[in-house]
C-alpha cells in the first residue's frame, strides 16, 4: 500500500491512498492493518485526511473502510465511489482497533494452546536433557495429537519414531517445542518456517537474560517468528499446557500439572514455575490453561489476557509478573476482563528494576501498588499462598454482595481469631455463633444455614476444630450439603487444612472439582483476608465503567508543536517557569501570574502589571517551597514594600533574579503531580503540600487516564483529605475546581508521553477555587511503549 499527498488540495494535508491484498489472502482481516499502518504513518507526516477512489461494484474494498472504524464521506463520480476520511483515532475507530486486536491476539495464541500436533526439537533419549524431560510429559500426559520426536542421531526416542530434522515430518506441525542450544536456534527456526509452524515454544537457554548479544539474538529469533506469523513463547520458558480433555497438553517440564479446573494461569518465571505448579496441584486449583514465557520475547500476559477473556473454560485468571512490557496496554485490557472474569496477579520485582526502567518519581509502597491494580480491577497479592487463596474462593464460590461477615465456629478462640482478622482487613461482622465443642454436624449445620438465610449477612466464615479425634465426614458432609446451591461465599478453616479438602469437594465424573466445593485454609486470618479481597473485587465490578472525558478549551496540538520545538534543541531538561506555564495553559490551566526581574525597578513595574498585592519569591529551587528558609514575602500591597522585599531577598540569596506574583486567596495548600513509574507508566499523584504529608507520604496515585470519578476518588483518597471538606467547621474548598484541575493536568500527561515530571505546587484550594501558583516540568523521550499506533502483523 501506499498514499501520496495532494499538494494542491487545500492546505495540503491530504493524501490518497491505495493498497492492495492478493487473492489468496483475501478475507484474513489484513485490508483494515494495512489501512491502520499508512494512516500512522501519514499521521507522522502531517496528513490528516485520506482520499480513496473505488470502483462501485467493489463492495469488499468499500466495506474494509467502513469496517475500519473512519468516518467516511462518500460522492459518486460516474463508476467511481470516493471515500474522504479524518485518519485522527476517533474513540469508533479505536473501539473497532481494539476489537479486531482482541480477536487476533485470542486467536494466535489458541493456535499455541490447541495444537493438532506437536514436534519435540531436540527429543533426547538422555533423562537428565530438557529434549527428554518435555517429551517425556508429553507423552505421560496423554496428548490427543501425533507427537514428533525430532533427533539427528537417534531413529526414535522414547520408543516414538523420530526424524532427524523437522522438514523430514511427512505431515503438519502445528506447535514446535524447541530444546536445542542456543547457538542452534538459526537452522531450528529455518525449519520452522519452512513447515509452516503456528506456535513456538523455546525451553532453551542463552538469550537475552545473558547480556546484549544474547539480547540480539533474541530479537532476530523474534522478528523471523513475526514475519512469517508465528507465535513465540520464551525463550527460557518452562512451556504451556492445555487441560482440556480434548487436546491434554502438558509440553512443559513440570511432571505433575494441577487437574482440569477453571484457572488460567500465566507466569514469567521459569524457574518458580515447577514449584508454583506443584503448589497449585496440592491445594486443589484446577487449571483451564497454564503459559511460563520466560523472557517474554513475544507473547506477553496481555495476549493471554486477551486469550482467557473469550476462553469459555477459564473464569479465573491468575498473573506472576516480573514487570510490564505495555503497561497502558495491560491496564485497559485488564479493565475489561476484569468485569467478568476475576484476575489474581503477584507482581515481584517493584525494588530490583533494571536501571533503564527506572523512573525519576520517588519508590511506592506495596499499599500503593495495590490501589493501582484495584483500579484496573486487579486483585494484587503478596505471595504466591495469597495467589492460591484467593484462586480457591473465586474458583468454587460465588463473589459476595457486601462487607457483612458472619463467623460460625465450634472454637470460641478461633471464632475470636476470625472476627478479628475480619474487622481488620475492613470487613463487618454482622454475627457470630459459637457453637461450643459438642455440637453436632446438625446443629452445625443449621447454624450454617442460618446465617446464610440472614439479610444481615454477605459472607460465612465456618470454623470447625473438634476438641478431641471424632470421625469428621458428618460434619463435612452436613456443612457441604447446606453450602450447596447457596448465593453467598462460605469458606472455611476446617481441620486446619489447606485447599480444596477431599471431604468438602463437590466433583463431576472426571473428578474434577465445581463450583459449590468448600475452600479450607489453614487459619482464619488467610480466610479473612481472601473473602476482604473478594468484597472489594466485587465492589468494584459493580461500580460502572469509567468513562474518561476529555476537558473543554484545550489545545493538544500546540502543545505538541511546543514540545517538539524545545526537543529539537535539548533531548530532554527542565522547562523554565515561563516554559511550563505556557504549556499549562495549552490546556486551561491558567498559573497565577508573574513575572521574572533582574533589579528593583522592574520588581516595582512587574507588580504593577500583576496587580497588588503580590508576593516576592526567590527564584533558585532550593527556596521554594521553604518557607523556613525565609525565601517569600507576602501580601505586599504598594510599590515600597516590593522595593524593600527585593533588596531583602537579592542581599539573602546573592541572586539578583527574583520573582514577582499576584496574590492568590488564602486556601489549602495542594500538590499535583505527574511521574513515571517502571512498572505502571506515567502516574498521577494528589496529596496536601507540607512536611507532615511528604514525612508520612501521604500521597494518592492513579494510572492515567484519568476519568471524572477517578479523579474525585484521587482528591478523596490522601488520610489528610477531610480538611477539604470542611473538617471541623472550616469552609469546605470548591472540590469541582480541583478536580477540574486534576482532568486537565490528566489529560495533558496523557497526550504528551514526553513529559517525564510534572508538579503543580502549591495548588492553593479554597471555596473561590483552585490556583496554581507554582509548576515544574522535566521533558524529554517518551519513556515505554505507549498503547497507540497500529497492530502489528502476525
Amino acid at each position: 500500500g501506499r498514499y501520496e499527498r495532494l499538494k494542491n488540495v487545500g492546505d495540503g494535508t491530504s493524501a490518497e491512498v491505495a493498497f492492495v491484498v492478493a487473492d489468496e489472502h483475501q478475507g484474513r482481516g489484513l485490508g483494515p492493518i494495512l489501512l491502520e499502518h499508512l494512516a500512522a504513518a501519514a499521521a507522522e507526516n502531517g496528513i490528516t485526511d485520506f482520499v480513496a477512489g473505488v470502483l462501485s461494484v467493489n463492495h469488499n474494498m468499500v466495506s474494509v473502510f467502513r469496517e475500519a472504524g473512519y468516518q467516511v464521506s462518500r460522492t459518486y463520480d460516474g463508476g467511481t465511489l470516493r471515500l474522504e476520511f479524518a485518519i485522527d483515532p476517533t474513540e469508533a475507530l479505536v473501539s473497532v482497533r481494539n476489537s479486531r486486536e482482541r480477536a487476533a491476539e485470542a486467536r494466535s495464541v489458541r493456535n499455541v494452546l490447541h495444537p493438532r500436533s506437536v514436534a519435540v526439537i531436540g527429543a533426547s533419549s538422555d533423562p537428565s536433557k530438557v529434549g527428554n524431560v518435555v517429551l517425556t510429559n508429553l507423552l505421560r500426559g496423554g496428548f490427543t495429537g501425533p507427537v514428533y520426536p525430532v533427533n539427528a542421531e537417534h531413529r526414535a526416542v522414547r520408543g516414538v519414531r523420530a526424524y532427524p530434522t523437522l522438514r523430514d515430518v511427512p505431515d503438519d506441525v502445528d506447535l514446535a517445542i524447541v530444546a536445542v542450544p542456543a547457538e542452534a536456534i538459526d537452522a531450528v527456526l529455518d525449519d520452522c518456517l519452512a513447515k509452516g509452524v503456528k506456535g513456538l515454544v523455546v525451553v532453551s537457554s542463552g538469550f537475552g537474560e545473558t547480556g546484549p548479544e544474547g539480547k540480539r539474538s533474541e530479537r532476530i529469533l523474534v522478528h523471523a517468528a513475526r514475519e512469517h506469523g508465528m507465535r513465540l513463547i520464551g525463550p527460557n520458558a518452562l512451556g504451556v499446557a492445555n487441560n482440556d480433555p480434548s487436546i491434554s497438553l502438558n509440553a512443559t517440564l513440570a511432571p505433575v500439572l494441577p487437574r482440569s479446573g477453571n484457572v488460567g494461569f500465566f507466569c514469567q518465571s521459569g524457574a518458580l514455575g515447577i514449584a508454583i505448579l506443584d503448589e497449585a496441584a496440592r491445594t486443589g486449583i484446577g487449571l483451564s490453561a497454564f503459559v511460563s514465557a520466560g523472557n517474554r520475547a513475544d507473547v506477553s500476559g496481555n495476549d493471554l489476557l486477551q486469550y482467557w477473556d473469550t476462553d469459555e473454560h477459564t473464569e479465573v485468571v491468575l498473573l506472576y509478573l516480573e514487570s510490564f512490557g505495555n503497561p497502558r496496554k495491560f491496564s485497559r485490557i485488564a479493565r475489561r476482563v476484569a468485569r467478568n472474569k476475576p484476575i489474581v496477579a503477584v507482581k515481584s520485582g517493584r525494588h530490583a528494576v533494571p536501571p533503564a526502567l527506572a523512573g525519576g518519581g520517588p519508590e511506592m509502597d506495596d499499599s500503593i501498588v495495590r490501589a493501582l491494580f484495584e483500579q484496573a480491577g486487579v486483585v494484587q497479592v503478596g505471595s504466591i499462598s495469597q495467589l492460591f487463596d484467593s484462586a480457591r474462593l473465586f474458583s468454587y464460590q460465588p463473589l459476595p454482595q457486601g462487607p457483612r461477615v458472619a463467623v460460625v465456629g465450634n472454637s470460641t478462640a478461633l471464632g475470636v481469631l476470625a472476627a478479628d482478622a475480619a474487622r481488620s482487613e475492613g470487613l463487618q461482622v454482622s454475627r457470630s455463633t459459637d457453637l461450643g465443642a459438642r455440637a453436632t454436624p446438625d446443629e452445625f449445620a443449621a447454624a450454617v444455614s442460618n446465617v446464610l438465610a440472614a439479610s444481615d449477612v454477605d459472607s460465612v466464615i465456618a470454623v470447625y476444630l473438634p476438641p478431641v479425634p471424632v470421625p469428621v465426614e458428618p460434619f463435612a458432609h452436613a456443612l457441604r450439603e447446606v453450602v450447596h446451591g447457596a448465593t453467598k461465599p462460605v469458606v472455611t478453616t476446617f481441620l486446619a487444612a489447606e485447599g480444596i479438602p477431599e471431604v468438602l469437594a463437590v466433583r463431576d465424573s472426571n473428578g474434577r472439582a465445581l463450583r459449590g466445593s468448600v475452600p479450607s485454609y489453614p487459619g482464619p486470618e488467610r480466610a479473612a483476608l481472601a473473602l476482604a479481597r473478594a468484597w472489594r473485587y466485587a465492589a468494584w465490578r459493580s461500580r460502572p465503567a469509567a468513562q474518561v472525558v476529555r476537558p473543554n478549551g484545550i489545545f493538544p496540538e500546540r502543545a505538541k508543536e511546543l514540545v517538539a520545538g524545545w526537543l529539537q534543541s535539548s533531548p530532554g531538561r527542565w522547562l523554565s517557569d515561563s516554559e511550563a506555564a505556557e504549556l499549562l495553559e495549552c490546556y486551561g490551566i491558567g498559573v497565577t501570574p508573574f513575572r521574572t526581574v533582574a533589579s528593583e525597578d522592574e520588581a516595582a513595574e512587574a507588580a504593577r502589571q500583576v496587580g497588588y498585592p503580590v508576593a516576592v519569591k526567590a527564584m533558585g529551587r532550593e527556596w521554594r517551597h521553604r518557607p523556613d528558609l525565609g525565601g517569600v514575602r507576602l501580601e505586599l500591597a504598594d510599590e515600597a514594600a516590593v522595593r524593600q522585599s527585593y533588596r531583602d531577598l537579592a542581599s539573602v540569596t546573592g541572586d539578583p533574579l527574583v520573582l514577582i506574583q499576584q496574590m492568590v486567596p488564602r486556601g489549602i495548600s495542594c500538590v499535583v503531580g505527574v511521574q513515571d513509574d517502571p512498572s505502571f507508566g506515567s502516574l498521577i499523584s494528589f496529596g496536601l503540600a507540607g512536611v507532615i504529608s511528604d514525612l508520612l507520604g501521604d500521597r494518592a496515585y492513579q494510572v492515567l487516564p484519568l476519568s471524572p470519578d477517578g479523579a474525585s476518588e484521587l482528591i478523596d483518597a490522601p488520610k489528610a483529605a477531610p480538611l477539604l471538606s470542611g473538617y471541623r467547621n472550616a469552609v469546605p474548598v470548591d472540590k469541582r475546581a480541583l478536580i477540574d484541575l486534576v482532568l486537565r493536568i490528566s489529560t495533558l500527561a496523557d497526550d504528551l508521553p514526553e513529559v517525564r515530571e510534572l508538579a503543580c505546587e502549591p495548588v492553593l484550594a479554597s471555596a473561590t477555587g483552585a490556583f496554581v501558583t507554582d509548576s515544574r516540568m522535566r521533558i524529554g523521550p517518551e519513556p515505554s511503549a505507549q498503547d497507540l499506533g497500529p497492530r502489528r502483523l502476525r
